[in-house]
């Protein structure tokens, strides 16, 4: 049997997917985003840390300041989602076996 979503919902800043298997599963959608699959993402997750010259903070835009949160989803093909979050990241395919592969949080 392969393995798709049933049902989609929010709750408590979580994505809960109810699969044809009948689990349920909650992903933090923070945790989503963190771990973008998108190639923008993955090569920041994978470069180097460069060390801060100016010794100054950061400064994060608005957007980066709000708890992120879930604007869309759109079905690619029947295999994936694209998501939209609220900090105007839109470029991820998430597919079923990467949604499935979040484990549960509390």
């Amino acid at each position: 049997m392969e393995l798709m979503p049933t049902e989609l919902s929010i709750k408590d800043r979580k994505l809960v997917i109810v699969w044809n298997d009948s689990k349920t599963q909650e992903v933090p959608v923070k945790a989503l985003r963190d771990r973008c699959p998108c190639a923008t993402c993955r090569e920041k997750r994978s470069a180097t840390p460069q060390p801060n010259q100016s010794m100054g903070l950061p400064v994060i835009s608005m957007n980066e300041a709000q708890p992120i949160s879930i604007l869309g989803m759109e079905p690619v093909g029947g295999y994936a989602y694209s998501i939209r979050f609220s900090d105007g990241h839109a470029n991820g395919i998430y597919t079923f076996d990467l949604l499935r592969s979040f484990e549960n949080h509390d």
